[in-house]
């Protein structure tokens, strides 16, 4: 399936709405929490075990976008689509099968092994095109789409849960509700499909007029061994570990916090308050990413990580005394949470320019991987801990907040450590060093 080129006079503004119908649709990951105690009502299971699908899902998530980066670049982007809409879409009918079966290890096979992989292509299939369409605003173009996977919660959060009511949450009712879901994204991702153009190749003289502008070209093997491309890795998987934690159990985590009080949380509301942390996710990636553009990279992830540590200190200390206080410390989390996602593309183009600027974003998601394994982990089983030893409420979760603020100042001193890449590590030293063809022929090559 070679890459679909744009016609002359094609409107670079019908990409966006190509990459999030992929985008708005893969974000149902961030659903999961409402499907996590029906789950462990009709199959027996701990949070803990629970977590596992979706925990798999991202780790497949940042595998596959690492070891297909590079393939997405060479394909294009409608094939790198084509690949999500069958594995996401699949996972589910797999996952239906395990619910209706009672069969939990197919749940885990197909929402996170088989629908893991489509997460990782789809969500790295449109970066690379959206930043050579949009050069001039790269924080506001991957923003856009990339606010679609922060966005699909707030779809799926009350979809999910009216479907729920509607079929039953025992495994029967699970079971049509992940059906439904396959067969819905499937039709809404193919839009995606059919839509997305690359841009027309540049002509010999627009690529000598553009060389100057490009600035640093640095090749996907070459960023891995800059000290750059490392501590951006360890600022994402500080951010993702943070936020991926609160957002994962976001459902039962406020039912437990006001359990106690005069003003519970029911499931309705738990539902919505995922909804709500869904539209703050999505808000983040478009605002903070095109804020990124007018005062930085490093600037913005100075406010993601300090602001952050900031907002889990208050959910610490008077968190369960004002609900009001909670959601909005939440909200401004998974704001700077979904920021940090729209904005690493744009960091990775000004650090190593556009020349494999998706395959390098594929490999930093191998960040999100390890991120999904331990924020999850360490808010599940700390809170499963705490209940064995007889706490509930907040006491649930004091020590997994305390953990997530010190992973968000290992974050902030990453962050502050980045600088320019070397000219060592710029493809026309490396290449004249080899005798290789210089930058602008394997960037026509490449194309």
């Amino acid at each position: 399936m070679s890459p679909p080129i744009a016609p002359v006079g094609w409107s670079r503004w019908l990409v966006p709405p190509a990459a999030l119908s992929i985008h708005l649709s893969i974000g149902q990951a961030y659903a999961w929490s409402v499907f996590k105690p029906p789950l462990e009502d009709a199959l027996g299971l701990s949070g803990t075990q629970s977590a596992l699908p979706f925990q798999l899902g991202i780790v497949m998530l940042g595998l596959s976008a690492a070891f297909g980066g590079t393939l997405v670049e060479r394909r294009g982007p409608r094939w790198a689509m084509t690949v999500a809409l069958v594995c996401f879409s699949s996972g589910f009918l797999l996952s239906a099968l395990g619910a209706a079966t009672q069969q939990f290890w197919l749940i885990v096979l197909g929402y996170g092994f088989v629908g893991g992989v489509g997460l990782g292509i789809g969500y790295i299939s449109p970066v690379s095109t959206l930043i050579k369409w949009f050069p001039d605003r790269p924080g506001m173009a991957t923003g856009i789409a990339i606010m679609g996977f922060g966005g699909g919660a707030l779809i799926a959060s009350p979809w999910s849960a009216q479907m729920l009511e509607s079929f039953g949450s025992d495994s029967g009712g699970i079971a049509l509700a992940f059906l439904v879901h396959g067969l819905s994204y499937a039709v809404f991702m193919l839009l995606g499909v059919l839509l997305v153009r690359v841009p027309r190749p540049r002509t010999e003289e627009q690529r000598a007029d553009g060389a100057t502008a490009a600035g640093p070209q640095v090749s996907a093997r070459q960023a891995l061994r800059t000290p750059q491309f490392w501590l951006l890795w360890v600022v994402l998987c500080m951010n993702v570990t943070a936020g991926i934690g609160i957002l994962e159990k976001a459902a039962p985590m406020i039912t437990d916090f006001f359990a106690d009080t005069s003003t519970p949380v029911s499931v309705t509301a738990a539902a919505g308050f995922v909804a709500l942390l869904s539209a703050a996710n999505m808000a983040g990636r478009i605002g903070w990413s095109s804020t990124s553009d007018l005062i930085g990279r490093k600037n913005i992830y100075r406010v993601y990580l300090g602001a952050g540590t900031l907002m889990y200190a208050l959910i610490a200390l008077v968190g369960d005394s004002s609900k009001p206080l909670f959601v909005l410390c939440a909200l401004v989390i998974l704001s700077f949470y979904g920021g940090g996602f729209a904005t690493i593309p744009a960091y990775l183009k000004d650090l190593f320019g556009t020349y494999q600027v998706g395959a390098i974003h594929g490999r930093l998601l191998t960040a999100w991987s390890t991120a999904g394994v331990l924020g999850p982990l360490i808010v599940n089983w700390i809170a499963d801990r705490q209940e064995e030893a007889g706490k509930d409420g907040a006491d649930l979760y004091g020590t997994s907040l305390l953990i997530m603020m010190a992973l968000l100042l290992v974050g902030f001193v990453a962050n502050e450590l980045v600088r320019p890449v070397h000219p060592s590590h710029h493809l026309a030293a490396v290449t004249s060093q080899k005798g290789a063809p210089d930058v602008r022929q394997q960037q026509s090559e490449s194309a």
